[in-house]
């Protein structure tokens, strides 16, 4: 079986780096990339949505992907314990109209001895903006890691 580390128990910094790894993949945009973080049966709620295995991972990411143009994601650590993490989020996003969009949310992680996401929970409110609202641009940068987002 694959690793991913870090691997449960969590400390802090170790749950902070698991936090950020996830962030970055998610703004690739690349399902097959970051359903690797996922184990081969890993079970999410995402919203009224649920999804089992990575198979539906990748189908359920290409066409949220495809719905939410220049997505970008901020996550941050809200707390951890064992094999768990909790984490807050927040992400921006157009629609095919162009209408922008900040979604806030709380997730629910729990984790294998390897390091993979066997479960994922995740709560989700929507926000219209306009363009000049927005906060959330590509990647994070290296100056702003480790540093919680604002709540606005």
């Amino acid at each position: 079986m694959t690793e991913r580390p870090p691997l449960p128990p969590f400390t802090r910094e170790t749950a902070a780096q698991k936090v950020q790894a996830a962030e970055d993949a998610w703004n690739t945009r690349d399902p097959h990339r970051v359903s690797l973080a996922y184990s081969e049966d890993s079970v999410w709620r995402n919203r009224d949505t649920f999804v089992t295995g990575r198979e539906e991972i990748v189908e359920f990411l290409t066409a949220k992907w495809e719905r939410e143009r220049d997505y970008a994601l901020r996550k941050d650590l809200w707390a951890f314990d064992g094999d768990r993490i909790a984490v807050r989020f927040q992400y921006e996003c157009r629609d095919a109209d162009g209408q922008w969009w900040r979604s806030y949310g709380n997730e629910l992680w729990e984790f294998d001895a390897q390091g993979l996401m066997t479960r994922r929970e995740a709560s989700i409110n929507d926000l219209r903006i306009e363009e000049r609202q927005r906060r959330v641009f590509g990647a994070r940068p290296e100056a702003e890691r480790g540093r919680s987002f604002p709540l606005e």
